[in-house]
C-alpha cells in the first residue's frame, strides 16, 4: 500500500478548493498541536488572590518541520519549498493571506499559515540550493459562523432581580449571576451603586442580561 502524503491545500473566501494541493515531498516525522487559554486576574477589596476569570480560548498552533530534496534531480529545491512559503503572500482578493487546510490521513486542520523558517543545509558547485527544512506553524482558522454553530455558553439573557442577603457582594453576585466577578459594574451601573462596598442587606438589585 503506497504511502500516503500529507498535503496543503488553499482555501477560497467561501473555504472551497483554490486550486491544486501542494504535496510534500516528505511527510513529517512528528508534530505538535498547541492549545492554550486566554485569563484575567481581578484584584476584589478584601481578597488576598485576586480572582482569575476566563476569558476566551486561543486559537490552536500546528507546527511540524518539512524536509525537502532536489540533490538527485539536480534542481533548485526553492521550486518546491517555493509552493508553501507562497501561502504567506497577500491574496490581492481578500487582501490577506489565504486559508489552507493540513490534511494527513485523518488530521485535517483548517489554518493560515503564521510563521515559516526556511533553512538550506546543501547546495550545487553553482551555490543552487538542494536541500532544505522549513519548520513552520499554521494557526487554527475558524469564522465567526462556525463558531457561532458550536453549542452556545450559558450565560444570563434576561433581566432578574435579587435581594441582597447578609455577607453578599456585588462581586459574588456577579459571580453567581454571570459567572464571572469581573462584571460586578455592570450591576452597580443598572442599580445607581456609587460605592460597592455599602451594599445594604434587603435591597432589591437589578441584575441585567450581559450585552
Amino acid at each position: 500500500m503506497p504511502l500516503e502524503k500529507a498535503l496543503v491545500q488553499p482555501l477560497d473566501e467561501k473555504g472551497n478548493p483554490k486550486g491544486a494541493p501542494v504535496k510534500v515531498l516528505f511527510n513529517p516525522t512528528e508534530y505538535s498541536i498547541e492549545k492554550s487559554n486566554q485569563f484575567q486576574n481581578t484584584i476584589l477589596p478584601g481578597l488576598q488572590v485576586p480572582v482569575t476569570s476566563f476569558i476566551g480560548g486561543n486559537a490552536q498552533t500546528l507546527t511540524m518541520d518539512l524536509f525537502f530534496d532536489s540533490y538527485e534531480k539536480g534542481t533548485d529545491v526553492r521550486e518546491y519549498t517555493g509552493k508553501i512559503t507562497a501561502l504567506l503572500d497577500i491574496d490581492r482578493n481578500i487582501h490577506a493571506p489565504c486559508v489552507c487546510k493540513f490534511i494527513w490521513g485523518k488530521l485535517e486542520f483548517k489554518a493560515v499559515l503564521e510563521r515559516l523558517t526556511q533553512r538550506f543545509t546543501m547546495f550545487l558547485d553553482t551555490g543552487i540550493p538542494v536541500r532544505a527544512t522549513l519548520n513552520v506553524t499554521f494557526k487554527e482558522y475558524k469564522t465567526i459562523t462556525e463558531q457561532l454553530m458550536s453549542p452556545p455558553r450559558q450565560s444570563a439573557d434576561r433581566t432578574k432581580h435579587r435581594v441582597v442577603k447578609q455577607g453578599d457582594s456585588l462581586w459574588l453576585i456577579s459571580d453567581s449571576e454571570y459567572g464571572d466577578p469581573g462584571f460586578w459594574r455592570v450591576i452597580a451601573e443598572a442599580n445607581n451603586i456609587d460605592n460597592p462596598r455599602l451594599l445594604e442587606t434587603g435591597r432589591e438589585l437589578i441584575i441585567p442580561p450581559l450585552d
